[in-house]
């Protein structure tokens, strides 16, 4: 399924033929299961608690990519990026837009003379011979997903595109999958346009009002050259958010998630992330404020079409999820001094 969730296209604000998928995966396992006006996916797992909240979870489907600006006259593309799209990482990489067209990304000027923020030099060569042709085949606005296989790799290693946040989609479908009787409703989501703004997590906390959130995304693998400054790593387990750039996560409640971790003997690591976010930082300024953590897959090579992730983190993500929003947590959401 993790394979089959990657080699979906779902550019941002584009994300229906994934949203299809997830909802056939975990229909019989819900107890109420909508799509929104936004596209967000939310499955309900109702809670028996006599004093229960809400927990809502996000996993968000769309992933990175480009998009069509400009038809030029020799049949080219002028692009622009969807989300966190690097032009050095774009660059001699293959792209498919929703039809299944297909082209490779190249550039105006020589690549080393490339500003990170030139994605305006770049362009798709489809190998139409003018702009008549081309148009036969996309139009404005179309988007395109970078083509990356899913492939393993040595140990428990495996490489694709769009593990962000792919994988985390699949933690969230094994979890709702696994989970029997839970004490609060917990409200799994499925975002969209994550990439472009946290778009999705916005609107669907705002109409779940939960109590708690827990964001599920990747992080940085920092066992690389080059990239030290952090501390999660492939396969030493499930990385739990400390802060990032977007959010400060609960401090009790994170105490509860590594009391968790310890209790079940699954193996995680802390992370606190110098840059970069996550839906947690939509959800924790949502209605009036709302707790929330964080669970991460460490990745090497984020955005690019050739991340790469472990299976044990990943496992231990399922089980860390799974066993933490069963329990009975003292969710504290107001303190009444007087």
């Amino acid at each position: 399924m993790l394979k089959e969730l990657t080699q979906l296209w779902g550019v941002s604000g584009r994300e229906r033929r994934v949203s299809d998928y997830i909802i056939d995966q975990i229909t019989p396992y819900a107890d109420e299961l909508k799509r929104d006006a936004m596209g967000n996916v939310i499955a309900l797992k109702r809670g028996c608690g006599e004093n229960k909240k809400k927990i809502m979870t996000a996993a968000h489907m769309d992933e990175i990519g480009l998009s069509v600006v400009k038809i030029m006259d020799n049949g080219l593309i002028l692009v622009k990026n969807v989300g966190g799209v690097s032009p050095y990482v774009a660059y001699m990489n293959r792209v498919r837009f929703a039809n299944g067209t297909t082209g490779c990304v190249s550039c105006n000027k020589a690549v080393q003379d490339l500003k990170p923020n030139e994605i305006d030099q770049l362009y798709v060569d489809i190998g139409a011979k003018d702009k008549e042709e081309a148009k036969k085949y996309i139009q404005i606005g179309d988007c395109a997903s970078f083509l990356g296989e899913y492939i393993k790799l040595a140990g428990d290693n495996v490489m694709s595109k769009a593990f962000d946040d792919r994988s985390a989609c699949y933690i969230q479908i094994e979890t709702i999958k696994q989970l029997k009787e839970v004490y609060h409703d917990i409200y799994f989501v499925f975002t969209v346009q994550e990439e472009v703004g946290l778009f999705g997590s916005t609107t669907s906390a705002e109409s779940i009002h939960p109590d708690l959130g827990i964001a599920i995304d990747i992080t940085g693998s920092f066992d690389i050259p080059g990239d030290d400054f952090g501390t999660p790593v492939l396969g030493k387990g499930a990385a739990i958010k400390i802060n990032d750039s977007s959010v400060i996560c609960d401090e009790i409640l994170t105490q509860s998630l590594i009391d968790c971790a310890k209790e079940g003997n699954v193996p995680y690591q802390l992370d606190a992330l110098r840059a970069g976010g996550t839906d947690a930082g939509a959800i924790n300024k949502s209605n009036g404020g709302v707790k929330v953590l964080g669970i991460s897959i460490p990745t090497r090579y984020g955005h690019t079409p050739n991340s790469i992730i472990n299976l044990e983190d990943v496992r231990a993500c399922i089980r860390l999820l799974t066993e933490f929003v069963q329990k009975p947590l003292n969710i504290v959401t107001e303190e009444i001094i007087k």
